[in-house]
């Protein structure tokens, strides 16, 4: 029997795994990841948060991202109609990170992975967990590789990191609906030929195309710029064609990026991507933890993916190495409450852009500096700072300067 020993199995070469994969391996533990596919392989999570750079910088992996200069990314622009509404990260409530990038997802987690084997983790592509069984010693692991040869892992702990394929929540029938309404999204790489350099392309662009629909324009360093729709199946159902054909005509629809993408040559054959919204009962057990998608995904509208994935796993790593050293973990409020805080503070703005609240906010004719730089830091990324109150308080807090608007606005009419 082909067996191997290892201190931890990580499922997943993506951010949430080989952040993981570092932090452990640097305390001294043995580590492995598996990967289903071959890198590189395409993703979307193009635009990240500033927050996740704490977590690439203690894994050890930021001077490697440095050196593909990727687009740096100082803030975030939301427009409607002509309206622009513009964050800059450097004007932040809550200290921290200023400033990240905007990434092919092909290249960066390629990047991270090709550095965390580097430091030692031996990563098996194109490697299928089939079955896993735990016991006090902690877990058996089959495999299949690319030549369909099975062998086993056996590991004191397992942190699973497999993005959407959610392999210990499909394996343990631990998947549950999401409360989020099921959205598609039909998006491209473009060449950018008319990008203005005047505030492009050092921010990703938001554009409203109508109530429930929006826009992403995410500009790389490559001079490619990822472009997607995104809303209601029902939406793009009432335009007819190829997915080519109904990206053009979508995009010739939109006065904010007719022009600039008229003729545009397509990197790709526009993709579709739909019913993304996953969550779980239950983010660990005896033996293992959920980090990154594979707890909970929900919108692409902030870039909240790639930052609750490592910060996730940046927790995760930290909290297996103090069990692993035989020390106890409160898993349920050290991780699962401590992850879920900041997955409600995003689904509370999520919710809030899809329901008009964020637009009554974003779009008003005056902004508080104060209340602009707090809604800032969440767009950063910062949302456990619990001293800024539209994360405290997030739901309540955002209905209730929505609805402060609109009545000023009332009073102004009349």
């Amino acid at each position: 029997m082909n067996t191997e020993n290892v201190d931890v199995l990580v499922i997943g070469a993506g951010p949430s795994g080989t952040i993981a994969a570092s932090i452990v391996n640097k305390a001294g533990f043995k580590v492995k990841i598996v990967e289903k596919m071959k890198f590189p392989r395409f993703v979307i999570g193009e635009s990240l948060l500033p927050r996740c750079m704490e977590a690439l910088e203690e894994a050890g992996f930021l001077d490697a991202v440095k050196v593909k200069g990727f687009q740096e990314k100082f803030g975030a622009k939301f427009v409607r109609n002509g309206e622009i509404c513009d964050f800059n990260f450097s004007s932040q409530f809550t200290k921290g990170w200023n400033w990240t990038w905007q990434v092919p997802r092909a290249e960066f987690d390629k990047t991270l992975a090709d550095t965390v084997e580097s430091m030692g983790v031996p990563i098996d592509y194109e490697t299928t967990v089939t079955a896993i069984e735990f016991s006090k010693q902690g877990s058996t692991t089959t495999v299949i590789d690319k030549d369909g040869k099975t062998k086993f892992i056996q590991a004191r702990f397992i942190i699973d990191g497999s993005g959407y394929g959610r392999v210990i929540p499909k394996l343990f029938n631990l998947e549950k609906q999401s409360n989020l309404i099921p959205r598609k999204a039909l998006f491209t790489h473009m060449k950018d030929l008319n990008r203005s350099m005047a505030d492009e392309p050092n921010r990703i662009t938001i554009v409203v195309h109508e109530p429930g629909i929006w826009i992403w324009v995410i500009p790389f360093s490559n001079g490619l710029t990822s472009l997607g729709f995104v809303g209601e199946p029902e939406f793009f159902n009432k335009v007819s064609g190829t997915p080519e054909q109904q990206l053009r005509a979508l995009i010739q629809s939109q006065p904010e990026i007719a022009k600039r993408f008229e003729n545009a040559e397509m990197a790709f054959d526009p993709r579709v991507l739909e019913s993304w919204s996953a969550t779980t009962d239950k983010f660990y057990g005896d033996g293992f933890v959920l980090t990154g998608n594979v707890t909970e995904f929900l919108d692409p509208v902030f870039s909240s993916g790639v930052t609750l994935a490592s910060v996730s796993s940046q927790l995760a790593a930290h909290l297996v190495i103090r069990k692993l050293n035989g020390e106890d973990v409160d898993w349920a409020n050290e991780y699962q409450q401590k992850m879920m805080n900041g997955v409600n503070t995003f689904r509370s703005y999520v919710m809030g852009w899809y329901d008009g609240t964020l637009d009554i906010i974003f779009f008003a004719d005056k902004q508080d500096p104060l209340i602009k730089n707090q809604i800032c830091s969440v767009l950063a990324g910062y949302v456990w700072d619990e001293n800024n109150p539209y994360v405290a308080n997030h739901e309540k807090a955002l209905q209730r300067l929505a609805r402060v608007i609109t009545l000023e606005k009332a009073i102004n009419a009349n």
